[in-house]
């Protein structure tokens, strides 16, 4: 009797794609999307309006990668809010902004990675391997301490 040959799973064209990941020869940037929100009477979203009526071709020609949305927020401050690969959002207020600056919080939106911000003063030890001693206690020493 002759053998038959084990059915192999179909490969679907899904699991053909390779995952982006930043390294040596790939960036793929963290922002995936920024929401312009902005009210059409209050003056306080005067600087907003002009922004987005001058940049927001130009913005989205420059970034493709994101996606821009604009929306009406009657009877309130204007705000960009930025979604991330990470599933974090940043959100920042343009209400007392003139039109550079609201050009310069955008931009860094785009560079920022959505990750939390950390202290710098002190660092905590981050480790992948447990220690090989282990945590170090003194309840588990057969003799306690004596000074």
């Amino acid at each position: 009797m002759a053998a038959i040959a084990p059915v192999t799973p179909p490969i679907l064209r899904a699991a053909l794609r390779s995952k982006g990941a930043n390294g040596h020869a790939a960036f793929v940037p963290q922002v995936r999307k920024l929401v312009f929100e902005y009210c059409d009477v209050r003056h306080s979203s005067g600087p907003l309006r002009n922004y987005l009526l001058d940049n927001a071709e130009k913005l989205a020609a420059k970034n493709p990668h994101v996606e821009i949305v604009v929306k009406q927020r009657p009877q309130r401050q204007p705000i960009v809010r930025g979604f991330y690969m990470n599933d974090r959002t940043k959100v920042i207020g343009l209400n007392k902004y003139d039109e550079a600056t609201v050009k310069e919080k955008v931009q860094l939106l785009l560079d920022s990675s959505g990750a939390k911000i950390k202290s710098l003063k002190r660092r905590t030890v981050e480790s992948r391997t447990e220690s090989p001693r282990g945590i170090w206690s003194g309840l588990h020493v057969h003799e306690p301490f004596k000074i």
